[in-house]
């Protein structure tokens, strides 16, 4: 089994654990209150503009084979994924510019930050969001909600682009040698900042 797949392993019942966060299960039935996706709107448009720095300092340590492909991860966040926040936020009167990191967000993205100043553990510590939003991506699109607000963020995670940026993503983490216990205890950490980023700020 290949490191990247070991993780996902390891990383499945925490992604139960998601499904089952009132936010997720709010989203998934589509009667999320707004102010409770606001605020998570908000924090994640945040941490987004960081992950797109993660992905620039790790594409500036990237063997040249997969510099493209972390300037692709980088490009589909900042112009794809914010671009998806931006247009939410007009619909549900988030304030992008003017919101501040909570501690789930500022613990994550300094976590993330931090771990990008080792190209393998990078790409360990990044994997949870990258890997666990495409599964529940995949995992809610197969009872989609009815409102057209959440549907469209379960669209975008499901979607197969998405899902084939996750699988580059793996590939690197395969060929890039980190140790398989350190890389276990970052993806494990990730995933344990994942689970916290649901419980938006109020």
């Amino acid at each position: 089994m290949s490191l990247a797949a070991h993780l996902e392993e390891l990383g499945r019942p925490l992604v139960e654990h998601q499904l089952d966060h009132p936010t997720v299960a709010g989203i998934a039935k589509g009667d999320l209150p707004e102010p409770i996706f606001r605020s998570w709107l908000e924090q994640d448009y945040l941490f987004l503009l960081d992950y797109v720095r993660v992905f620039s300092r790790l594409a500036w340590q990237a063997p040249a084979a997969h510099l493209g492909d972390l300037v692709d991860l980088a490009h589909a966040t900042y112009h794809d994924e914010l671009a998806l926040h931006r247009s939410l936020a007009a619909e549900f009167g988030a304030d992008l510019g003017g919101a501040a990191k909570g501690p789930a967000c500022q613990a994550y993205t300094t976590f993330l930050l931090d771990s990008a100043a080792s190209y393998a553990e990078g790409l360990a510590a990044l994997y949870p969001c990258m890997w666990g939003y495409s599964t529940l991506g995949a995992r809610l699109a197969e009872n989609p909600p009815a409102e057209p607000r959440y549907r469209r963020w379960v669209d975008t995670y499901a979607d197969p682009g998405f899902a084939d940026l996750t699988r580059r993503c793996a590939q690197m983490i395969d060929e890039a040698g980190a140790d398989p216990a350190r890389a276990e205890q970052l993806f494990l950490e990730g995933m344990r900042h994942e689970l916290a980023f649901w419980d938006v700020p109020a």
